[in-house]
């Protein structure tokens, strides 16, 4: 409470400033500001075209700023006197010009780099963004990264194009401590890190593009991305009900008020091709444009399985002045993808296990199954600067995602020992649509010796969805079906398999809106220049509407089971940060996220409350050599203290067999540590590498039925993650242009499966030990699957000359087998070795 009472007091300082920011593009006249300048500038390559992303700054006084799209940049809060700017990009020799600065004034200094806007662009396709040189756009509040009490990683768009990259689960592996859990029914991917894990989309979600919710079914094109950011750890106060791992934000790639583009085709195993096309330029003198798209055709390692995807991203950017500008993007994915369930599991509620003998490629749904996406979305940004110290930011969107598909139900639990499996048939026809807005103020001033980078926002998030809730499966002939046929798994001769395809008639439809709203302060306060402080919360509301049944055949509509459900929730963030050097950065801090805990009841069956996670942190960040190395190591423990936990009776003392009855008795711990270090010494050379170690367990069970078991680990969390990459681009006579690459990847050792439950051997119920001193369940099953840690290379080797390149890679190169193993179902074996390369004309 002294904590927050603290933050309450900073904010009613700072607020009555927001409306007291002058007319002018002068600093308000503070006492602080009176001791300080500003320096303002544009960069420009030496052919007059603006430079983005290049950093400027006073090594002496740490202080500094990455310039715009459009090559501009502002630095506040500057000490007077003769100071050395410096401008560095990564790759590229630094420049640096002396500038004098009054109090109270802005001083001029603009720059023109040696390098013309190609050999800029060159640089980036030779590896020189492969850096943490500039804020990740997810924080909201452009915290430098030495300034951000949170692990980030980012994957940019050299390592996505260095490493030929088309999923974004392939792009996640060169963050540490992120990995891809499954490949839910082939169509989807889902993520974990650091003990929790998050999936494709809805309310509690944590995929975002360009800071709004996204649904990831059919999978997000990888390959036309500017960049990936991953925030580690509690993202509530900016973000709300997300995952207390990671939230992951995409960032796709916007105009340019530069002519240039590209043309690809990228051609590989199993009968890949991918065209892929980017042009941007200037429309006018104030609008410029972008379109990247791609057209997807490919086989598979699995057996019968196909894919076809086409996506486009149009975008327009227009400057209405110095201070306004107007982002509009949209896009559409086209996907349709083969079902893919893997391999399956044997027996899975007793004794689980993985089919043995069996090949890489065995599929087991039908073969004429089917999994269409359209996906459409929307957005808007805009953005505008008040002053030097104050601008807003104002982003609204919408995306519409629609599937349809058919094919044999998955293995939910219920292929036997021997491998036989009874397959039943399975539609799917789902619509959602997602309504995202948000506002960021963002201010910098001072209150007294204190000078404040102020964060203000507010959003809000409305998706509906529409999904089929009943289906009558025929035939062709238009025959009844219920179930389709019997096969086995690791014998498919035993018996003889259906071919002939199905429909099916959709018999109801349910409608589930729900409602998003949250408001949030954040301030980072310099106490002094080595010693700062960062205190925000928020407040969140979620309102989940109770759901409405429509019977097709009938046309009755009535209301479904659960009544209406809010959620109220604080979550307050504080951190202390320790810069001993302006390139050195120590932090501690804490926070919080919530789980709504949506579809339980309590022992009064009255919708059960949130489960808070309470989050420690600690960390050490580096910056050096002109932001050309940058490294960032944290260990945390997370707690989930009310953990939602299975009863079997209520208040007034009756049994319950529902299993939507939990408790908040139970506890989970996660405890862990990540490394990342990623560098570009030079514009032909860099590298990153990652590292991390989770022990994420059960901490405290009741011991009541149903209940899993004290100190085993949680499913799908590897213990040990590693990740490592590097890239040369020769420049010697003789080599010139030749550039190579390898990349390796480390997955230690998860349990896959579900976690251990108690069940009587006869009634496969949950049952009491019995002759216990203190009667505690025991397990008598194992529903856990054990799996291996692995590791797979890939090398690379390519040549560029002039505007062309070929760039060349096999994955997987000693032919690892491994799996991602969730639940019952989505058994997928990792990809084997496979060849891919890309032929590209740059302009």
């Amino acid at each position: 409470m002294r904590n927050l009472s603290a933050l309450l007091l900073l904010t009613s300082v700072a607020l009555p400033a927001l409306g007291q920011a002058p007319a002018s593009t002068e600093p308000a006249a503070t006492s602080r500001h009176q001791r300080g300048g500003t320096i303002r500038g544009v960069i420009r390559t030496s052919d007059g075209r603006p430079a983005a992303f290049v950093s400027v700054g006073i090594p002496k006084s740490g202080r500094g700023a990455n310039t715009a799209e459009d090559g501009s940049f502002v630095i506040t809060g500057v000490e007077p006197g003769t100071h050395e700017l410096q401008v560095s990009y990564v790759g590229l020799q630094p420049q640096r010009q002396t500038v004098t600065v009054a109090a109270g004034q802005t001083s001029n200094a603009d720059f023109a780099l040696r390098e013309s806007s190609a050999q800029l662009s060159e640089v980036v396709v030779t590896g020189g963004t492969a850096v943490i040189n500039r804020p990740a756009s997810a924080s909201k509040a452009d915290l430098a990264p030495l300034d951000q009490p949170q692990s980030i990683g980012v994957v940019t768009s050299t390592v996505i194009a260095d490493q030929q990259i088309n999923r974004l689960g392939d792009a996640l592996r060169n963050v540490s401590g992120v990995s891809l859990t499954q490949q839910r029914g082939g169509v989807a991917e889902t993520f974990s890190a650091r003990g929790s894990s998050i999936g494709v989309a809805g309310s509690g979600g944590s995929i975002f593009k360009n800071g709004l919710l996204t649904n990831t079914q059919g999978f997000p094109d990888a390959s036309t991305l500017e960049s990936v950011e991953v925030l580690k750890g509690a993202a509530a106060l900016l973000y709300g009900n997300v995952s207390g791992g990671l939230l992951i934000n995409t960032i796709t790639k916007k105009p340019r008020y530069s002519w240039g583009g590209s043309v690809e085709m990228r051609a590989g195993s199993n009968s890949f091709y991918k065209p892929i096309v980017d042009l941007y330029g200037p429309l006018t003198k104030n609008l410029a444009f972008r379109v990247v798209g791609t057209y997807e055709n490919a086989k598979s390692y699995r057996d019968v399985v196909t894919s076809k995807r086409f996506y486009v991203n149009p975008s327009l950017l227009y400057k209405f002045g110095e201070n306004t500008d107007l982002l509009v993007q949209g896009d559409y994915l086209r996907s349709d993808i083969t079902p893919d369930a893997g391999v399956g599991i044997l027996n899975q509620n007793v004794d689980a296990r993985l089919p043995d003998g069996i090949s890489r490629g065995n599929f087991i749904n039908a073969k004429w199954a089917y999994n269409v996406t359209d996906q459409a979305s929307a957005s808007a940004v805009l953005n505008h600067r008040f002053s030097d110290q104050w601008r807003v930011n104002a982003v609204a969107g919408i995306t519409d995602t629609r599937v349809h598909g058919l094919g044999v139900a998955l293995p939910n639990g219920n292929i036997a020992p021997t491998g036989d499996w009874t397959r039943a048939l399975s539609g799917v026809q789902t619509a959602e649509r997602d309504y995202n807005g948000q506002l960021n103020l963002n201010g910098k001033f001072a209150t007294g010796p204190l000078t404040h980078q102020l964060l203000v926002g507010v959003d809000a998030l409305r998706i509906v969805t529409n999904n089929a809730s009943g289906y009558a499966y025929k035939d062709l002939d238009g025959r009844a079906l219920t179930v389709y046929d019997k096969i086995n798994i690791t014998d498919r001769a035993k018996y003889a398999e259906r071919t002939d395809a199905a429909t099916y008639n959709v018999t109801g439809y349910t409608m589930a809106p729900s409602y998003r709203f949250g408001g949030y302060v954040q301030d980072l306060v310099t106490v002094l220049p080595m010693l700062k402080v960062l205190g925000g919360v928020r407040y969140s509301y979620q309102n989940v509407l109770q759901t409405t049944l429509n019977n097709t055949l009938t046309g009755v509509q009535t209301a479904g089971p659960a009544a209406d459900k809010s959620d109220r929730a604080w979550s307050p963030k504080g951190a202390l940060i320790f810069q001993p050097l302006p390139t050195v950065s120590f932090y501690t801090s804490y926070a919080n996220n919530f789980i709504t805990n949506a579809g339980l009841v309590d022992a009064r069956l009255q919708p059960l409350r949130p489960s808070y996670v309470n989050q420690y942190e600690a960390g050490v960040k580096t910056e050096l050599f002109g932001s050309r190395l940058f490294a960032n190591a944290a260990v945390y423990r997370y707690r989930n203290s009310n953990l939602a936990q299975a009863i079997f009776t209520l208040a007034n003392g009756t049994a319950t067999t529902q299993t939507n009855v939990r408790e908040l008795s139970g506890e989970t711990t996660s405890d862990g540590v990540d490394l990342d270090v990623s560098g570009s010494l030079s514009k032909d050379f860099y590298f990153n590498v990652g590292y991390a170690h989770n022990f994420a367990r059960f901490t405290h069970t009741t011991g009541v039925v149903g209940t899993q078991l004290e100190g085993e680990r949680l499913t799908n969390n590897p213990a040990h993650t590693a990740n490592g990459s590097i890239f040369y681009t020769f420049s010697q006579p003789g080599l010139r242009g030749i550039k190579v690459g390898a990349s390796a990847f480390y997955t230690g050792q998860r349990l896959g499966g579900n976690n251990n439950a108690v069940l009587d051997p006869i009634t496969l119920q949950p049952t009491l030990a019995s002759g216990a001193a203190n009667p505690r369940y025991v397990p008598y099953f194992s529903r856990t699957i054990a799996l291996g840690g692995y590791t797979t290379v890939d090398l690379s080797v390519g040549y560029a000359y002039g505007h062309f390149s070929v760039l060349a890679k096999v994955s997987n190169l000693g032919n690892t087998l491994s799996y991602l193993v969730h639940d019952r179902y989505s058994i997928n074996p990792i990809a084997p070795r496979q060849f891919m390369t890309t032929v590209a004309y740059r302009f």
